[in-house]
C-alpha cells in the first residue's frame, strides 16, 4: 500500500457549496465535518455567492476571517468574495465569489479561447448555464492561485485543489496552468453525457460499449459541456467518480476510468438521538395526515402506510414512472391490508404553495378541494408528466381506494407554505421509501433513508444500490435487511414495477415487531455508509495527485 501523503491545505469548489440544489451538497456538506476535523481550518471550500440581495441560510459571514488575505484578493485581483462559515455539521471555512461582474462576452471568449488553445476545449456551440460555470470555475482558479501566493507558499507545500462536475473544470484548466506544484482532483458525480442519454431516453446500459461519447454529444447537443469535463478528467492529477456503475461510464463516455472510485458517505449528525428520534416522528406523521386529510378531504386511518420518494425531477431517470406505475399495480392486490398515502417529493417549476389548500389548514373549513392530488401550484400543470401519469393510471384518490398519490412539487426547506417542515424533518415520518432510479450514479436519497430507520426499495442501477449488493451477504428479496436492491435492466421495466408492489404488499403485512426488526436493520445498514468509513477512498484521493507532484 502507498503511504499516505497528508495534503496541508485543501481548496474544494463546487456549484453547491453553500447552495442546496442537489445531491453535491449532501456529498460535501456531510464530508465537511470528518475533512474538518482531519484538516482543521486547512480545508477550504469554493461556492458561488448567488446571496447578494438577502442573506444565505447556509453560511454565516465572519469579516475578521482570513480578512488581509481577502482585501489582497480584492486589491490584485479584483475579485470579491465573503469568507464565513458553512452552517454544517464541523463548521468548515466557505469563501462564496460574486462571479457575475465577470459575466460579460469579453472574459467568456477569453476563457474559452485559452481553454481550446491549451486544452482542447471545443465552447463553440455553448449555451445556458456553460458561460455562468465557466466565469465561476475560473474565478475559483484565481481564488486558489491569490491564496497561494497571498501566503508565500511554494512546490514544497502540499496542496489540493479539487473540483466537482464539469461546471468547474475551467478553474482545474486554470490551476493546471497556472499552479504547476498543486494538485488537482476531478469528480464527476455523473457524466453529462451519460445523463443526457437516459433523459433522452436511450438505452444506456444494454448499448453502453457501442456509444462513443464525443459523437453521442454532437448528437445530443451536448458538446461543449462533454469537451469540458472530458478535458478536466484527463488533465486531473487523480480523476475520481462514486461508484463502479459510473466508473464504467466514464471509462466508455470519457475514454478515461476513474483512479480512484470515492463512494458517498453519510454524517449522522443530522439524524435526531434516541430521545428526541420518537418525538420528531410523531411531528411528522401528524404534518402528513393534516396535510393528506386537508387535500384529499376525508380521514384517514391512524395505521395509514406513508410510502414516499423524492429527488431531482427526472422523470425516467429517478424512476418516477415506475413508481407511479408500481403503486398502481398495488392498488389492485387483493392482499394490501392496509390503507397507503405515496407522496411524490420533487421540486418542479411552481408559483407557490395552493392558496385553499393554506385557507384549509388554517381554518376548520371543510369544503372539498377541486384538486386533491397536489399541494403546491404550478406554472404549466398541463405538461406536468407526474401529472399526466396519475391521470394516465386513474389514481384519483377517492376515499374507496387503498392507494392515494399525493405529489409535493416544492423544495422541502422548511418555508414551503404547505408542511413547512424540511425534508429531513419529513422523512422520519415515513414507512418505507422507493427509489426504482434508471441512472443513479450514487443515490443518496435511499442512504437517507436508511439512516433514518426507514426501509428502503432501490435499483441495482444505483451506486448505492451496487454497495449494498456487496455489504449485505444475505441476498433476501425482501427488507429483512433494511434495504432491498430490485434488479432493473434495460428490458425488464414490467417485471421491475411488479417486484416494487409485491415488496410493497409484503411489507403493508408485516407485524410490529417484524417493522421494528426491520427499521432497526435499515439503522444498521446505514452505519456501515458513514463518512468515518469512506473518508479513506478521499485519503487514496489526495495521496494519488500529491505523488503526481513529487
Amino acid at each position: 500500500m502507498t503511504k499516505e501523503i497528508k495534503p496541508e491545505y485543501i481548496f474544494e469548489t463546487s456549484w453547491e457549496v453553500c447552495n442546496q440544489v442537489g445531491g453535491i451538497y449532501t456529498v460535501l456538506s456531510t464530508r465537511a465535518k470528518t475533512l474538518q476535523e482531519e484538516h482543521p481550518d486547512k480545508i477550504i471550500f469554493i461556492g458561488p455567492d448567488f446571496w447578494l440581495q438577502e442573506p444565505c441560510p447556509f453560511f454565516t459571514e465572519d469579516f475578521s476571517l482570513l480578512k488581509p488575505w481577502k482585501d489582497y484578493t480584492k486589491e490584485l485581483y479584483d475579485i470579491s468574495i465573503r469568507i464565513g462559515r458553512w452552517n454544517v455539521p464541523g463548521e468548515p471555512i466557505a469563501v462564496l465569489i460574486d462571479f457575475y461582474p465577470y459575466l460579460n462576452q469579453e472574459f467568456c471568449h477569453d476563457i474559452y479561447a485559452k481553454a481550446w488553445c491549451d486544452f482542447g476545449v471545443d465552447s463553440l456551440a455553448a449555451y445556458g448555464d456553460y458561460d455562468e460555470a465557466a466565469v465561476f470555475g475560473t474565478l475559483s482558479g484565481m481564488v486558489i492561485q491569490s491564496f497561494y501566493n497571498f501566503n508565500h507558499l511554494d512546490k514544497n507545500t502540499k496542496v489540493i485543489a479539487h473540483f466537482n462536475e464539469w461546471m468547474n473544470a475551467f478553474g482545474l484548466f486554470y490551476v493546471k496552468k497556472n499552479l504547476p506544484n498543486v494538485a488537482t482532483v476531478f469528480t464527476t458525480h455523473a457524466t453529462s453525457i451519460g445523463r443526457s442519454i437516459c433523459g433522452n431516453e436511450k438505452p444506456l446500459y444494454a448499448y453502453l460499449s457501442a456509444y462513443h461519447g464525443d459523437q453521442m454529444a454532437r448528437e445530443l447537443n451536448m458538446v461543449a459541456k462533454h469537451s469540458a469535463e472530458k478535458a478536466a478528467a484527463h488533465q486531473a492529477d487523480c480523476f475520481t467518480t462514486v461508484s463502479d456503475v459510473t466508473a464504467l461510464e466514464c471509462k466508455q463516455l470519457l475514454e478515461k476510468g476513474p483512479d480512484v472510485v470515492t463512494p458517498n458517505g453519510f454524517e449522522n449528525d443530522f439524524v435526531p438521538n434516541e430521545k428526541a428520534f420518537n418525538k420528531k416522528r410523531d411531528e411528522a406523521r401528524n404534518c402528513l395526515k393534516t396535510v393528506s386529510e386537508a387535500l384529499l378531504g376525508y380521514e384517514i386511518s391512524d395505521d395509514v402506510m406513508y410510502v414516499g420518494t423524492c429527488g431531482r425531477y427526472e422523470f425516467r431517470n429517478k424512476g418516477l414512472d415506475a413508481f407511479v406505475e408500481s403503486l398502481k399495480r398495488l392498488s389492485s392486490m387483493s392482499l394490501l391490508s392496509k390503507e397507503v398515502v405515496a407522496f411524490i417529493m420533487v421540486p418542479a417549476f411552481i408559483k407557490g404553495p395552493r392558496k385553499d389548500l393554506q385557507k384549509k389548514l388554517n381554518t376548520t373549513n371543510n369544503d372539498l378541494l377541486h384538486k386533491n392530488y397536489i399541494t403546491h401550484e404550478l406554472v404549466d400543470p398541463w405538461n406536468d408528466l407526474v401529472i399526466s401519469a396519475l391521470h394516465r393510471f386513474h389514481l384519483h384518490n377517492r376515499k374507496e381506494d387503498k392507494v392515494k398519490v399525493i405529489f409535493v412539487p416544492s423544495y422541502l426547506n422548511g418555508t414551503d407554505g404547505i408542511f413547512n417542515k424540511s425534508y429531513y424533518e419529513l422523512l422520519i415520518g415515513f414507512d418505507i421509501t422507493v427509489f426504482p432510479s434508471y441512472y443513479e450514479p450514487w443515490g443518496y436519497t435511499p442512504l437517507e433513508s436508511v439512516a433514518f430507520s426507514i426501509p428502503t426499495i432501490t435499483t441495482n442501477l444505483s451506486g448505492f444500490g451496487q454497495w449494498v449488493n456487496k455489504t449485505i451477504k444475505s441476498k433476501e428479496t425482501y427488507l429483512v435487511n433494511g434495504a432491498v436492491v430490485v434488479k432493473r435492466t434495460d428490458d425488464n421495466y414490467h417485471e421491475m414495477v411488479d417486484s416494487i408492489a409485491q415488496l410493497l404488499v409484503e411489507f403493508s403485512i408485516k407485524t410490529d415487531s417484524q417493522i421494528k426488526m426491520i427499521r432497526k436493520e435499515a439503522f444498521n445498514l446505514s452505519q456501515q455508509a458513514l463518512w468515518e468509513h469512506f473518508i479513506v477512498y478521499y485519503k487514496e484521493t489526495y495521496t494519488f495527485a500529491l505523488s503526481k507532484k513529487k
